[in-house]
């Protein structure tokens, strides 16, 4: 598979890693010379130096033969312009492009405009992450699967949780008939794919898979009290803000929505219903303290500067402040914000990333996310007629070691697979591997032809 990239900052970078990583042919075009340097330096792909809008640098990356183009400038124009001369240049190539602006979004999903296969908002996926931490508090991360019947919910394990020392054969004595299956643990920074014989101890981040009208009762079991979510402070009124306040008022949930432009301000106040909006900065002590944020449920900084949005979530939580979702745009201060306590951390390039990536597998792929950082990823596939998964008890498919079937979805039933389970053509299947285990995973996955 060859795949060129136009776009070598962050969503670039990262995606080529990924793709190198698993021995994809790569290509990063780049009118940057020294986001090219960085890529050239630290990763095994070829790169071509120049504007991606030119027609002549894209037939120069090899755009003509290659199988799918990733459109991932910072610029929305820049890459309707990749895809426009691509239509041309690669007409049965995959076309991806990376938009934030609604306005172009909408008129691309008319009529094949430009023939992109794919439109990825990153605050659009941004704001979806927000909408699942909110409604599962306590969890460090909540991902949906099977047009969100199944749920896959991070929660670091309290020392009251009656799951602390008991191995995980015994969890369904526990669980009162309600359906749950321990998917991985990390635990000091080390990822576990656990069996039957593994133990679970108090301060494990455990990543659990369950159905979705049972995710309440299983954060209980987990230790941690459900309590709805009614009051929130959001910090920063940009595209990702209003967008965010527009969804919490249709849950009915109170809002206070703080931002430093006063311009802005009066702005989002005519726009909104219901949500406060308040002309101040979230850094500022006296202003959070008089808009008692320690009575709120849960803060959410969500300018564009990550160092604002970390001082802001640090002096909410010293205020009391129960809960914080921090915005995080360099993959980079991901570990460093992590290391500081801070555990619901939103990017919107990470959603970028995760967004692609699930396009570009191979097999039928329908969403893939990543958890603990990089070192493993849920896939959620269509089991292909003809792939090795397909058709006979599991026990005797050479599924990788590191790799774990969690569950799978057929005609809108959940089965939990034992060795017995087999699989039939068009089940979803939910599956977590490693990150070196991916390519073999794939294969097994994928139809052959």
């Amino acid at each position: 598979m060859r795949i060129v990239i136009v776009g070598a900052g962050e969503v670039g970078f990262h995606i080529a890693e990924r793709l190198a990583f698993e021995n994809k042919e790569v290509v990063v075009v780049d009118k940057n010379p020294e986001a090219l340097k960085r890529v050239s330096e630290h990763l095994d792909v070829q790169t071509v130096e120049g504007s991606g809008s030119s027609p002549g640098v894209l037939e120069r990356a090899g755009l003509k033969e290659s199988d799918i183009l990733l459109a991932v400038t910072d610029s929305d124009e820049a890459n309707l312009i990749v895809c426009f001369f691509a239509r041309s240049i690669a007409p049965k190539a995959l076309k991806v492009a990376r938009i934030r602006n609604e306005e172009y979004s909408s008129y691309l999903g008319r009529d094949g405009l430009l023939d992109i296969s794919l439109v990825i908002n990153p605050d659009v996926e941004v704001v979806n992450s927000i909408l699942r931490i909110v409604s599962a508090p306590g969890a460090v991360e909540v991902n949906e699967f099977a047009d969100g019947r199944i749920s896959m919910v991070g929660k670091r394990l309290p020392a009251e949780s009656a799951l602390c020392g008991i191995n995980l054969m015994q969890l369904p004595e526990l669980t009162g008939g309600v359906r749950v299956i321990v998917a991985a643990v990390l635990r000091e920074e080390r990822l576990i794919i656990p069996r039957g014989t593994d133990r679970l101890f108090q301060g494990d981040l455990v990543y659990f898979v369950c159905e979705k009208k049972d995710l309440n009762k299983v954060m209980e079991i987990f230790g941690s009290r459900v309590e709805p979510i009614r009051d929130i402070m959001i910090v920063g009124g940009g595209k990702i803000g209003l967008r965010l306040a527009r969804e919490l008022e249709k849950r009915h949930i109170s809002v206070k929505l703080v931002e430093k432009s006063m311009d802005r301000s009066l702005e989002l106040s005519a726009i909104l219903d219901r949500t406060i909006v308040l002309h101040g900065d979230g850094t500022d002590h006296e202003i959070l303290t008089q808009e008692n944020v320690g009575a709120m449920d849960m803060v959410m900084a969500l300018t564009g500067d990550e160092e604002t949005n970390i001082l802001t979530t640090l002096l909410a939580r010293r205020l009391g402040a129960k809960r914080a979702v921090v915005r995080v745009n360099k993959l980079a201060y991901i570990r460093l914000v992590q290391a500081m306590g801070i555990e619901n951390i939103v990017s919107p390039r990470l959603s970028a990333i995760h967004s692609i990536l699930r396009h570009i597998r191979s097999g039928r792929i329908i969403s893939t996310v990543s958890i603990k950082g990089e070192d493993a990823e849920v896939m959620e596939a269509l089991a292909l007629e003809g792939s090795d998964i397909v058709g006979r008890p599991l026990k005797s498919v050479r599924f990788p070691r590191e790799a774990l079937l969690l569950t799978i979805v057929r005609a809108g039933e959940v089965v939990i697979p034992h060795g017995d389970t087999v699989i039939q053509p068009q089940d979803r299947v939910i599956v977590l591997t490693s990150r070196q285990a991916l390519p073999k995973v794939e294969r097994v996955l994928a139809g052959k032809r």
